[in-house]
């Protein structure tokens, strides 16, 4: 996989865990097709992106912590993740918030000259295809 893709997308990881929605959008496409873990579908652009982060964290805090990286021959970037929910305060959330819970999942980033273009998360339980949410 293209080193600079895998920077960025490493990169994004530390943004998102940190809150940096600006640092995440300054490497997303305008046009983005980001995955809506929430409601399922996703979102459009950098404006549907940012109001979809400041929704999900008004409700809680997740954690994702990347374990393992790879490039399929389609090029996209699959990245393993293990996702954590938090309330607002940083205690530990059992059960689904939102759409959202604690597990492993696979997130699939798609990129172009050095901008991701759509990212999708794919659930153990998905059946191997990729989906918005």
């Amino acid at each position: 996989m293209p080193e600079r893709d895998l920077d960025i997308v490493k990169r994004m990881y530390d943004c998102f865990n940190e809150k940096d929605i600006e640092g995440i959008l300054a490497v997303l496409d305008r046009e983005v097709a980001w995955a809506n873990g929430m409601e399922g579908g996703h979102v459009h652009g950098h404006e549907a992106v940012r109001d979809y982060w400041t929704r999900q964290w008004a409700l809680v805090s997740p954690r994702v912590q990347p374990v393992a990286f790879q490039c399929r021959d389609d090029g996209a970037i699959v990245v393993e993740v293990v996702q954590s929910l938090f309330d607002l305060e940083g205690r530990p959330l059992d059960g689904q918030v939102q759409g959202l819970k604690n597990k492993t999942v696979r997130h699939i980033f798609r990129m172009d000259k050095g901008a991701v273009t759509h990212f999708d998360i794919q659930s153990d339980g998905s059946g191997g295809s990729p989906r918005g949410g």
